[in-house]
């Protein structure tokens, strides 16, 4: 088990990375680690928050795909019929955009601060965007 420290405004998350169920995608990932960005709540989802990453291509199809992350699920998509982006669920998730319904690879999940991701979901909600930051522990 790889796990992953993901900071996100105030607060500090540990995850595991799906390394059985999403392999292709989980080595993607860890080739962009560190990885730095700003997280956004969705439009249309419902409870999560994304990191918009518009026409970036990684080579990657579905694998592990679900439309209907529980909280603590992440997701990577790879881009197709909407851009390519990356979704927390931090609650009750259909994931769609204004195009309609998606899937996306759930690779990542969360294991450690799931009783403060509705805490984030708010905070992002009410007050902007957050820096959030992926690192790769030993």
């Amino acid at each position: 088990m790889r796990a992953i420290r993901v900071t996100a405004g105030p607060y500090e998350f540990m995850a595991r990375l799906e390394l059985a169920a999403a392999p292709k995608t989980c080595a993607t990932f860890l080739s962009l680690l560190p990885y730095r960005q700003r997280i956004i709540h969705v439009r249309w989802s419902g409870e999560a928050c994304w990191i918009p990453l518009g026409d970036l291509d990684l080579g990657l199809g579905y694998e592990n795909h679900t439309s209907y992350p529980a909280a603590g699920q992440m997701l990577l998509y790879p881009g197709g019929i909407s851009e390519t982006e990356i979704l927390l669920a931090y609650g009750g998730v259909a994931f769609a955009s204004k195009m309609g319904p998606l899937a996306g690879n759930h690779f990542l999940t969360v294991t450690e601060g799931c009783d403060k991701l509705g805490d984030l979901g708010k905070l992002v909600l009410w007050h902007g965007a957050q820096e959030i930051a992926f690192d790769a522990c030993s």
